[in-house]
């Protein structure tokens, strides 16, 4: 068998009609090409898959029907030259009228011989199109689900809105946009936000993110922490009055930002179309318990395809579940909000000054996210020039923490002045607690310092120890007896004395200062031990070196008190 026709011998002539009355009702495309790679034969089929009549594919290559085909020449003479048959996988559009952009079809060929001679090429064609665009859309539909999933880790991960806020529009860009901005209606609590004009919608961009190729040119178009001001006819605005997704895709031929619809094409869209060659646009907006808070906005820009169904329903989805952790963490927002202003107000400066007794505090809430406690202090003065010093944690966060906290510090003034050393005070709190009904547990400790006899009497429910500091000595942890926290009705409090000469520093705190994950309690308290202050020292220096030193990385509000007798209030001064 010869591989190449011999240039001395004319080619056997070709005879359509036994292949025709083979393969003509095939629903499989077929056909034969001379050496040249000529078409010599088409059956209906592949005159179907290509859209031209049989006759006009006679006599002409296959570039000339469909370039595609053109980079499949050396394939084909490769089958020409060695015999072996070869398949190939074809996409891209024929002269069939189609919505689709691409189409696929497999080939396959085989070298045609008659009588040793080599005569031309058999193509097998079979139309693939359905079959892989029913694998794309489950390839498509298993990355959606994949990216729905990985969403539920990446986004809502703190009770910050504006966290929240990033790590949407940073999970959308790239995976579902290149553009992609989070707008929220202005916090019902804080700052005043100036008023908009009438028929036009402010939002507060919370976030913003781009590919990088955009990163730089999107800065144009405003910043986080801005307010955008929007007409009610643009599309943002449109989404949340509807409270449905509005899309905006670019016309295939267009060439201007007019490929898009009529209420888009403002100045500022035209800008951005200069600057992005946007494809699409798309506002989703943020709904959750049916109040909507605000849009996801995306932006495909120059090659990338416009939107889909499939994308929008992504979008939604995305969009939904962000809703339901910004409404938790707006929740959060307007109650540690309030929680904080209670208990600032109720943390005002102790009853007013006395000549004395020198006093510093210091309140410092915890790093946001975290629910406002119950912290509290207080100092109310007592006869003959003393003054109970207070400081207590009630157990839990929020709000009620803090107007359970109120209660404990308005009952302790009621009963400071039956002039009661500390552990009856203790006593009787516990007791009118407990009727009381109040459900919120509490530490305290309760300190009176003599100015004249140099003691301070200290009682402990369930609180830390305090530190005495002595002028220019390191501190002293002095564990007194600790009965039970107030609230649980089980008393037994008792009194302990402790030395407390002049300029001595009575210094008492809440847990937060000294509480650390993974490090034991006395450990962390021990380190108090090392805190000093040089004779004629300020307080105020003290708390300040205090909350340097303890208070970065705290998990809980924290609370301090520092307080010592005023220098010429002792006898003889």
């Amino acid at each position: 068998m010869q591989d190449e026709p011999h240039d001395d011998e004319a080619p056997v002539p070709f005879d359509p009609a036994p292949v025709a009355a083979l393969l003509g009702g095939t629903t499989v495309g077929v056909a034969v090409f001379d050496t040249g790679l000529n078409y010599l034969y088409v059956n209906p089929a592949l005159e179907r898959i290509n859209g031209i009549p049989a006759a006009a594919h006679l006599g002409r290559t296959p570039a000339e029907i469909l370039p595609e085909l053109d980079e499949h020449k050396d394939l084909m003479l490769l089958v020409l030259a060695d015999g072996k048959p070869r398949e190939t996988t074809v996409r891209g559009r024929t002269w069939v009228a189609s919505p689709l952009d691409q189409r696929y079809w497999h080939s396959a060929y085989h070298r045609l011989e008659t009588a040793g001679r080599v005569q031309g090429l058999v193509a097998i064609v079979l139309d693939i199109t359905d079959h892989v665009r029913q694998q794309q859309e489950l390839e498509r539909a298993r990355s959606h689900l994949a990216l729905l999933d990985t969403a539920a880790v990446r986004i809502g991960t703190t009770l910050d809105m504006d966290t929240t806020c990033r790590e949407l529009a940073d999970f959308v860009v790239p995976a579902l946009a290149d553009i992609a901005a989070v707008e929220i209606f202005p916090p019902d609590i804080g700052h005043e936000v100036r008023r908009a004009a009438p028929g036009v919608l402010r939002l507060h961009r919370a976030a913003l993110s781009a590919v990088p190729e955009l990163a730089e040119p999107v800065q144009q178009f405003g910043h986080p922490g801005e307010y955008i001001d929007y007409q009610e006819d643009a599309g943002v605005a449109r989404c949340l009055a509807a409270n449905q997704a509005v899309v905006e895709n670019r016309d295939d031929d267009a060439e201007s930002a007019d490929g898009f619809d009529g209420p888009l094409l403002t100045a500022g869209f035209r800008a951005a179309y200069r600057a992005f060659g946007l494809r699409g646009v798309a506002f989703v907006p943020l709904v959750a318990r049916g109040r909507a808070l605000g849009a996801l906005n995306l932006v495909r820009a120059g090659k990338s395809p416009a939107f889909t169904d499939e994308d929008m329903f992504v979008a939604r989805e995305l969009a939904g579940r962000a809703a339901v952790d910004l409404d938790h963490a707006r929740r959060y927002a307007h109650e540690h909000g309030v929680a904080l202003e209670l208990q600032r107000s109720l943390l005002s400066e102790p009853w007013g000054p006395h000549p004395h007794v020198e006093i510093a505090t210091r309140y410092l809430p915890a790093e946001h996210g975290v629910l406002v406690g119950g912290d509290w202090f207080d100092v109310v003065p007592l006869r003959d020039g003393r003054h109970l010093k207070a400081m207590g944690d009630v157990m839990g966060h929020g709000v009620e923490a803090a107007v359970a906290m109120s209660h404990y510090r308005s009952l302790l003034r009621l009963l400071a002045g039956d002039d009661l050393p500390p552990h009856l005070i203790l006593e009787r709190l516990d007791t009118m607690v407990e009727r009381s009904g109040l459900d919120r547990a509490a530490t305290c400790l309760l300190a009176v310092v003599d100015r004249f006899g140099e003691n301070c009497e200290v009682a402990s429910a369930g609180h830390l120890p305090p530190v005495f500091i002595d002028p220019g000595k390191a501190g002293r942890v002095v564990r007194v007896p600790v009965g039970p926290p107030l609230g649980t009705g089980f008393g037994g409090y008792r009194t302990a004395s402790v030395r407390c000469g002049p300029g001595t520093v009575l210094f008492m705190y809440t847990d937060g200062l000294v509480e650390r994950r993974g490090e034991d309690i006395d450990v962390s308290v021990g380190r108090l031990a090392e805190l000093t202050l040089p004779v004629g020292g300020r307080l105020e220096d003290l708390l300040d070196a205090v909350l340097d030193r303890f208070g970065d990385g705290a998990e809980d509000d924290i609370a301090v008190l520092a307080s010592r007798i005023r220098e010429g209030a002792l006898p003889g001064r």
